[in-house]
């Protein structure tokens, strides 16, 4: 596994606080948009599954995806959804945020939750939402959780301590391996998970079965500014090119990074984080891909959740 600190002392915190003002959260791009917001710089327009542009037909892409209807906030949450606002409130309101971070001098979005630690600093996301690939580390790293319209941050905003991601994914960008965990710093003196809560994690669970998927997507129909949820059954990759699942869902850039969930109850917004919105096939902008979360991110957590 790679790791990286962050803003080690108060100052640097303070100094990441104060770059991300509401209109600068505004602007910030889609991770996905990496290769187009710095001229193909960045190597993730490089790698096999470039979230720029796709670099096969058919192959993973993370190009920003056609517009989907707009969706409203449901009475009930369905169990079989491709993309509706989440309403029902409850601990997934709380624990699931967005992420803002800089890359080759560019501002961008992603979606991360808290999960449970020893450390009640910790929140899982995409390894591309943390580190591009064999390239740079973010920057300015900030997790907003529960996340308003307007940038209004309900529970506060925490800045990145410790970062870490899976060793294939540091090395080559390997899309099996596309996790990254994050040890955040205190916000006015408490801890995240004293604050919003946590959701668990679990690893090498049985495949298949029901997920909710959660996310801030931010490209159209979306705009950032709400929770989404996909929910529905997983299944293997068609392609066998991973060995992610796929979950229905039309959710759009912006949402990578965000919690899947199994034994979800939507009653209590619990669940158990088994995987996280990671690319889609550029063939098909239906269906999101997780990785599976294996001993390698076992592995990942633990370090994390101790640092």
């Amino acid at each position: 596994m790679a790791e990286h600190v962050a803003a080690r002392t108060p100052a640097d915190q303070q100094r990441v606080l104060d770059y991300w003002t509401p209109q600068r959260m505004a602007r910030a791009l889609p991770i996905e948009l990496l290769g187009l917001a710095t001229s193909g710089k960045g190597l993730l327009g490089d790698l096999t599954g470039g979230r720029a542009l796709p670099s096969l037909p058919g192959g993973p892409g993370r190009a920003a995806e056609p517009a989907e209807p707009r969706h409203h906030a449901a009475a009930a949450p369905s169990a079989a959804t491709v993309g509706s606002r989440w309403g029902a409130g409850g601990l997934v309101a709380r624990t699931t945020g967005r992420v803002f971070l800089t890359v080759a001098g560019a501002d961008f979005v992603c979606s991360a939750s808290t999960v449970r630690s020893a450390n009640k600093d910790l929140v899982v996301t995409a390894g591309h939402c943390v580190k591009d690939g064999a390239g740079e580390w973010a920057a300015n790293w900030t997790f907003v959780p529960g996340y308003r319209s307007g940038g209004k941050a309900p529970f506060g905003q925490y800045t990145a301590r410790r970062m870490f991601v899976a060793g294939p994914w540091s090395r080559s960008g390997d899309d099996n391996y596309d996790i990254g965990m994050v040890a955040l710093a205190t916000s006015r003196g408490r801890h995240v998970a004293d604050v919003v809560g946590t959701q668990e994690i679990a690893f090498n669970a049985p495949r298949g079965g029901q997920a909710f998927g959660f996310g801030y997507p931010a490209d159209p129909p979306y705009n950032g500014s709400h929770l989404v949820y996909c929910a529905g059954r997983l299944r293997d990759d068609p392609h066998k090119q991973t060995r992610d699942q796929g979950l229905g869902c039309a959710m759009t850039a912006g949402s990578s990074g965000g919690p899947w969930m199994t034994t979800f109850d939507p009653g209590t917004g619990k669940g158990t984080i088994t995987s996280l919105s990671s690319f889609k096939y550029s063939d098909d902008q239906r269906t999101m891909y997780g990785p599976y979360l294996g001993d390698a991110a076992k592995a990942l957590y633990t370090m994390a959740g101790r640092a």
